[in-house]
């Protein structure tokens, strides 16, 4: 079931606001530790992200949610509100896949190194994040497959 709710977490489309899962139900307050809150900046314009906490430093997202002044959140149950569970912290570095192209979104997939994540661990698997989908909330129409990406994911973690 956990692996299912994770997966329900990356369906919302790109443009999407990432406030809410369009058909989904509220969580247990703070049972998903591994949800992250990825913000950025695209022309001085706000945007927002999912991802996925996948080591003590890293986060999983999409490669299109590239910005400046990337920020990760981490411990949040409710984004609108500021709860004391919640940890905002600074991005050190996005490191989009080296073949991702904008033009087609192939290779729609980053890791961001979240400066001091904690030693939060999570024992799911993680099975895809949305790459695109259309902007009426509707389910999305491609996903970038994780685990074809295991082998650059642990490089560049090793590497860096």
């Amino acid at each position: 079931m956990q692996p299912l709710l994770l997966l329900l977490a990356f369906l919302l489309p790109p443009r999407a606001e990432a406030g809410e899962i369009i058909g989904g139900h509220e969580a247990k307050p703070h049972s998903r530790p591994y949800m992250a809150l990825v913000q950025f900046l695209v022309k001085e314009r706000r945007k927002m992200c999912g991802g996925a906490l996948v080591g003590e430093d890293f986060v999983l997202t999409a490669a299109h949610c590239l910005g400046s002044s990337i920020s990760v959140t981490l411990g949040a149950h409710n984004i609108q509100k500021q709860e004391r569970t919640q940890q905002v912290i600074p991005v050190r570095r996005a490191i989009p896949h080296p073949d991702y192209d904008p033009n087609n979104i192939s290779n729609d997939i980053m890791l961001l190194e979240g400066d001091s994540g904690g030693p939060l661990m999570c024992k799911n698997v993680i099975q895809g994040i949305v790459s695109y989908g259309r902007s009426d909330g509707s389910p999305p129409r491609a996903y970038t497959k994780v685990s074809s990406f295991l082998p650059w994911i642990k490089k560049t973690m090793k590497s860096l």
